[in-house]
């Protein structure tokens, strides 16, 4: 029987013990997928000693039928655009670069409600483990994945505390390591599997990244 979550801090309390491996690693960083995956993120790199940064992911809406994704934009400006849909589309590059713009002017806006003036910590080189509250399809993780290529991480690590298991198979064949603590046979939907599934809100989320930061400063 799959494990029901008293909340986001108790399954990142679960994550945490089984990415121990990267408990003070000096390279790793711990990135959080807003909203949900932030609270789940901070107890991993609080446990583990880690940084935590967010990354924030928007979807490239078509604009008569914005629930069809084009691709997705992420933080620092990497962009993943679904070769399935692009195929078949019957826009120029002017309707991509609009959508694109009023995007990416959301991402900006939400980067600066999370981070006020902290600049994005640099994810080049480094082992990014990066996290969200579960895995119902995996888009927006896919699209968080090779986002961080772009950026150029050296090594992806997913960690999650629960998935489908067509998510999980999707994300597994992209990343170097993945870790699902629960991959459920019947899976409608990520809240089912906490009994405390309340929505994030921006201020927990900046409040969170703001902790994280006084503590590598020694302020906590």
């Amino acid at each position: 029987m799959p494990r029901i979550f008293e909340d986001r801090v108790d399954a990142g309390c679960a994550l945490a013990r089984a990415l121990v491996s990267f408990d003070g690693a000096r390279d790793a960083i711990v990135i959080g997928l807003p909203r949900g995956g932030v609270p789940v993120a901070a107890e991993i790199a609080r446990s583990l000693g880690l940084p935590l940064d967010v990354l924030v992911v928007r979807k490239l809406g078509l604009p008569w039928q914005p629930e069809l994704a084009m691709g997705a934009i992420a933080s620092g400006g990497a962009m993943v655009l679904n070769d399935d849909v692009m195929r078949h589309a019957s826009f120029g590059e002017e309707v991509l670069g609009q959508v694109k713009r009023r995007e990416l002017a959301e991402l900006e806006r939400r980067e600066r409600v999370f981070r006020g003036t902290r600049p994005p910590l640099d994810v080049s080189g480094r082992t990014v483990i990066v996290v969200d509250d579960g895995l119902a399809t995996g888009a927006t993780m896919e699209a968080a994945v090779r986002a961080l290529g772009i950026l150029g991480a050296a090594r992806v690590v997913v960690a999650v505390p629960v998935a489908s298991v067509e998510a999980r198979e999707r994300i597994a064949a992209l990343v170097d390591e993945i870790h699902v603590l629960e991959t459920p046979r019947y899976f409608s939907a990520v809240g089912q599997w906490y009994r405390d599934f309340d929505q994030t809100s921006d201020t927990e989320v900046s409040e969170l990244l703001a902790q994280s930061q006084r503590r590598a400063s020694g302020g906590e």
